[in-house]
């Protein structure tokens, strides 16, 4: 499923979404939300004073009559958008991921707790955020949402998975929190690629190990299986888009044909998605695991890609963990 040129960014499973390869992952997402905004009248999208980060400034401009700006509010506007949602309306509620977890309780009880159908997108978050600096990488937001009942968590992989995960997110009936993205990323997936929440795709085989990535990682995950196939290690790539529900079957299937896990993630190491898939695997199909993702501290200020280099989140870790991982495969 993995292409390296630009495509026209069509899927036969929705229409044809504006944007090109090479999009950060709010600008994909803004202007798709803009233009399925026809497809949805009950959509509603609630800003916290940050429109031109979050890419929902095309919303605003487009249809002003259907965009609530709350200033710095965030608690008060989630606490809203579950009134909104018990009116019929489907609030999408649009702010950067830090400022989420300011909101954390109200996303637990104006919307979780009441199954409300409130949709939550957070932009600037991780490492991606680079020059914003620790204060501002939130590295602890899935974890976070995750644990809260009848939360879906999505992390698309590009700007075109961003935009059809938008779409499915609004057909969707119930709570989610989406992760978007400050900095421009890379397109991976084909013009055929299938977005579904709740299941996984493979985008690479391979028989020796498997990868497990989401978000920005992906790319690098793909990056990683190249190199490897160099050294004749066959490395299988696995898209986890939807972080919760996991596609149970999907990993276990992985794990037990290639033996070996190795997980990526722009997150904290403890309770993101690598933590998801071990809780999976630990019980239905244990096997030697790595974790590749930021471990455990906050980050600092400077350019994406040189923090990830920093924290160990490239595609030379992600071999090197791969590596370990199979050396540990003989004493299973």
């Amino acid at each position: 499923m993995a292409i390296s040129g630009n495509k026209e960014l069509t899927s036969s499973n929705s229409p044809a979404l504006i944007g090109a390869a090479g999009d950060s992952m709010r600008e994909a997402f803004g202007m798709a939300i803009t233009q399925l905004a026809e497809q949805y009248p009950k959509l509603v999208v609630l800003d916290a004073d940050v429109a031109g980060g979050t890419g929902v400034h095309h919303f605003r401009d487009a249809y002003p009559q259907r965009f609530f700006q709350f200033g710095i509010a965030e608690q008060n506007m989630i606490a809203a958008a579950g009134g909104m949602a018990s009116t019929g309306l489907i609030p999408v509620v649009t702010t950067f991921a830090v400022f989420c977890l300011r909101a954390y309780e109200q996303a637990r009880l104006s919307v979780a707790y009441c199954n409300r159908n409130v949709k939550i997108v957070a932009s600037h978050l991780g490492l991606d955020v680079g020059p914003d600096g620790g204060s501002a990488q939130t590295l602890e937001d899935i974890a976070a949402f995750r644990a809260i009942p009848g939360m879906t968590v999505i992390s698309p992989a590009d700007p075109f998975e961003m935009k059809l995960a938008t779409k499915a997110m609004l057909e969707y009936d119930g709570p989610v929190y989406m992760r978007t993205g400050r900095s421009p990323i890379r397109r991976v997936l084909d013009a055929d690629y299938q977005f579904e929440i709740g299941k996984g795709r493979t985008l690479r085989d391979g028989s020796d190990v498997s990868i497990v990535a989401c978000g920005v990682e992906v790319a690098r995950a793909l990056d990683a299986a190249d190199i490897l196939s160099k050294e004749g290690i066959l490395a299988r790539v696995i898209n986890i888009s939807t972080i919760k529900p996991l596609d149970v079957d999907l990993l276990v299937k992985s794990a037990s044909e290639t033996g070996a896990i190795v997980t990526a993630e722009d997150h904290n190491v403890h309770g993101g998605l690598g933590s998801a898939v071990s809780e999976v695997l630990s019980q239905y199909a244990p096997c030697p695991m790595e974790f590749v993702g930021v471990k455990d501290v906050f980050g600092e200020s400077g350019e994406p890609e040189e923090l990830a280099e920093k924290y160990g989140l490239t595609a030379p870790f992600i071999v090197d963990a791969v590596k370990r991982a199979i050396a540990r495969k003989g004493g299973c």
